[in-house]
């Protein structure tokens, strides 16, 4: 028996049910790797003064910011869930600029390539949107993620 794809599914159902259940600990867990990231980057960042001054400040600010990300993300999930809006909104962006490029210039030898782009650009703009707006639509993304993946998981041969 598949145990790890039925564990999967019961997860997924139970974070849809529950959706802070699915965003808190990916917010913790998140938060607790960029807030290593910080650390190395800091690290780094004094290490590399001697070398490149320039360089140097420039790990030394990006570790700063992800430190202050990465405690925002372990105290306060709604955070997590707007940083993660505000990419999958940017995302949807680029994929609409792709999408209209694709249209005009026909690359991929067709213009189906660009509108189809364009209409995921769209939705992923609007995921987006209610992702970084209501914490609760990523704990229910996740959920379906792990529900998804549990049924894939069962069905796959061994």
């Amino acid at each position: 028996m598949k145990w790890g794809a039925i564990l999967l599914i019961i997860l997924g159902l139970i974070v849809i049910a529950f959706p802070l259940l699915g965003l808190v600990p990916a917010a913790i867990l998140t938060g607790f790797l960029v807030l290593l990231l910080g650390l190395g980057l800091l690290l780094g960042g004094i290490m590399e003064m001697g070398e490149s001054a320039g360089l140097g400040i420039l790990e030394i600010i990006l570790g700063v910011i992800a430190l202050i990300l990465g405690i925002g993300f372990i105290f306060d999930p709604a955070l997590f869930a707007f940083v993660a809006g505000l990419i999958v909104y940017i995302v949807g962006i680029f994929l609409i600029i792709v999408g209209l490029i694709g249209m005009i210039t026909t690359s991929g030898g067709s213009r189906w390539n660009g509108v189809i782009a364009f209409i995921i650009g769209i939705l992923y703009i609007v995921l987006g949107k209610l992702v970084a707006t209501n914490p609760v639509v990523l704990g229910i993304l996740i959920g379906l993620w792990l529900l998804i993946m549990g049924i894939i998981m069962l069905f796959q041969k061994d």
